[in-house]
């Protein structure tokens, strides 16, 4: 545990032994989840996802566009993270930008490849 302090540490491990949490609940009793699929209908793909308090929202865009010449049989792929203002203070101004940014190197490094992912190989033959 990175960053807790000993007495955060402590409370944390209590509860554990004591099978129970913070909110009341055991530790085998989880959140209720919720999902619903094509919320957005300007997107080729879209969910809301609902854990507790949690919301994200997700959306997909897909636009068809010609090969490279250097790799006329190979399709591109772009992925981008946006976090919206409405979602939480802290992603007003400049703050959300710099999340978006950092989110959007991992995610496609993740699911892509790069300099710190194995990634997936996702060639598409036109």
């Amino acid at each position: 545990m990175v960053g807790l302090s000993e007495g955060e540490k402590h409370f944390i491990r209590g509860g554990i032994a004591q099978d129970l949490r913070a909110d009341g609940r055991t530790r085998l009793q989880f959140r209720a989840l919720t999902v619903e699929t094509g919320i957005i209908p300007q997107a080729n793909g879209s969910a809301r996802v609902r854990m507790g308090a949690t919301e994200v929202i997700a959306s997909v865009k897909a636009e068809l566009g010609k090969p490279t010449i250097l790799h006329p049989d190979k399709g591109k792929v772009s992925i981008y993270v946006d976090c919206s203002p409405t979602a939480a203070p802290m992603f007003e101004g400049r703050g959300s930008e710099e999340l978006s940014a950092e989110l959007s190197v991992a995610l496609q490094r993740c699911l892509l490849g790069g300099k710190s992912g194995a990634g997936l190989q996702l060639i598409y033959r036109l």
